[in-house]
């Protein structure tokens, strides 16, 4: 669209420039390739053999100009219309390709050693990846109206999951772990029926967007009040802490980032921030006590085993002590990040998938990454996932619905969250929770999820007013449409509320009746006119 005009303005200008009026002081092509300057240009004279332009002379003015046109040029493709639908395409489309790379590095030897064959766990992540694909592709699709009636079966559905997990994790412990009725089969974090496995937790966090947006955008300018915020957004924030905290801990922070995420994109005031602030601290306390108390009476399950992380974070045990303990896992990690130097071992050619880190594949990937593509690889994942936090809250501030703001922010602070909390968990900046690295990680509840809502944020940046005029602008093919996504709707085009219907009769027969009395005499108008009849004047 607007790239395609700056290409033709430009070969307009190199055409002209070619033509050479000396007069004008344009620039004249020589027949050995070279370029002079005319009387009339700024600049200095490139030369070059071969066809080639020369460098630009070093010093002087000259100094920064690549830099200066480098960010020109990348302040132009930003200013594009659809920029945050590519760059939302690119950085999530690369970090699931160094996800894929990854998981195959880290399971090959476990795999092979176990039943000879080393792409296993590659197959079933990639099996999970096409489907998150199909989940994206059909998300991309949706309108904004359909997320919001979405939300509240979501919701619902999530916490039933999340009731019966529960339901199921407190029978095993009562009955010594039998956790299984029929077909349905219950771990710590997920249901399996027929094998095939189900985390309510990561269901929760996608219905919790839909859901608390749908709630705070109906609000409006009325969240000022406490009233309005405590009802019904915060019982059933509560609810869902107590249900996913229960045995995730990791994903309770999620949630707790992404609720902070929507009420910073509702506006709320500054004062609410701190009181949930002093809330969570308080919450996070009790967990430490409990923990230390389930500790120390020899009671040990997987509850204490999640929370007994955060104690040890606190007042980490000493080195010798750490080779049969919880803490074994971030002194291995720490081995493979500081082993990886700056740019790794090669990939492939890591030492910690040798049995060296347990679940290397999940919660301690990035710790993979460091070690076999160093500082390099490290610094790469963290910039793609800064250009989708950008991507993010560009969408959330560029959409004109606020439904799709507040549904924007609650998923990017729920994505990058998720990261931070685990990157900053194994390199020792927070204590270990458990949650999966997005995108990178394995587990397949958690990349179709994932990936179904990168599809909707898609949908939203699809929609931003100046992307919508650009595709109706310039639609693509029919098929284009129909197999990939249909054109947004264009902003300002909404559909009309139905006006009230009148005293006098519906509004089509209110309408007519005007007409006719605008058409009719003033002594014929039957009172209707504006003097009325004869005898309401009298009256």
């Amino acid at each position: 669209m607007s790239g395609g005009g700056n290409g033709d303005d430009g070969g307009v200008g190199e055409g002209r420039e070619e033509s050479g009026a000396a007069g004008k002081g344009g620039a004249v092509r020589a027949g050995d390739g070279t370029r002079s300057a005319g009387p009339g240009t700024v600049g200095a004279t490139r030369t070059g053999g071969a066809g080639s332009f020369g460098a630009v002379p070093d010093g002087g003015p000259w100094r920064g100009l690549d830099a200066v046109g480098g960010l020109a040029a990348l302040r132009g493709l930003l200013a594009r219309p659809l920029a945050s639908y590519h760059l939302l395409l690119a950085s999530a489309g690369l970090l699931l390709l160094i996800g894929l790379t990854m998981v195959f590095s880290a399971t090959s030897v476990r795999d092979y050693a176990q039943g000879g064959n080393a792409s296993a766990s590659l197959t079933k992540q990639a099996i999970f990846a096409v489907i998150g694909i199909v989940a994206f592709w059909a998300c991309q699709r949706l309108p904004a109206r359909t997320y919001r009636s979405l939300g509240r079966p979501a919701l619902a559905v999530a916490v039933g999951l999340l009731v019966l997990l529960n339901l199921f994790v407190a029978y095993g412990r009562l009955t010594g772990g039998a956790t299984k009725i029929g077909p349905l089969e219950a771990e710590l974090l997920g249901l399996y029926i027929g094998g095939i496995g189900l985390q309510p937790s990561e269901l929760a966090k996608f219905a919790l967007v839909l859901w608390g947006a749908h709630v705070l955008a109906r609000k409006g300018a009325s969240l000022g009040w406490w009233r309005e915020l405590a009802t019904p957004l915060f019982p059933v924030v509560g609810l869902m802490f107590v249900l996913v905290g229960y045995n995730d801990l990791g994903s309770m922070l999620c949630l707790l980032a992404l609720v902070v995420g929507l009420l910073w994109a509702a506006g709320v005031r500054l004062r609410v921030f701190a009181v949930l602030s002093a809330i969570g601290l308080a919450g996070i306390g009790l967990l430490v006590a409990v923990a230390s108390l389930g500790a120390g009476s020899g009671v040990r399950g997987e509850s204490n085993y999640r929370l007994e992380r955060l104690t040890m974070f606190v007042s980490p045990p000493p080195l010798e002590q750490c080779r049969d303990d919880l803490c074994y896992q971030m002194v291995q990690a720490r081995y493979a990040i500081a082993s990886g130097g700056w740019f790794g071992t090669g990939l492939g050619q890591g030492w910690s998938k040798w049995n060296w880190l347990p679940a290397a594949e999940n919660d301690f990937i990035f710790a993979v990454i460091a070690e076999e593509l160093g500082v390099v690889g490290c610094a790469v994942v963290v910039s793609l996932f800064a250009v989708l936090a950008y991507t993010g809250l560009r969408i959330a501030r560029r959409v004109d619905d606020p439904f799709r703001r507040l549904a924007a922010a609650g998923a990017t602070a729920w994505l990058v969250g998720q990261a931070f909390i685990n990157i900053g968990g194994v390199i020792g900046l927070l204590p270990l929770t458990g949650v999966p690295l997005p995108f990178i990680s394995v587990g397949g509840s958690a990349l179709v999820v994932t990936l179904a809502a990168v599809g909707m944020l898609a949908s939203f940046a699809r929609a931003e007013p100046d992307a919508a005029r650009a595709l109706h602008a310039r639609p693509p093919a029919r098929w284009v449409r129909l197999v990939w996504a249909p054109l947004p709707p264009l902003p300002g085009r909404r559909r009309r509320a139905a006006p009230p219907s009148d005293a006098r009769g519906t509004v089509p027969q209110a309408r007519r009746r005007r007409r006719d009395d605008q058409a009719a005499p003033r002594g014929a108008r039957d009172g209707r006119g504006r003097g009325g009849s004869a005898d309401e004047r009298r009256r």
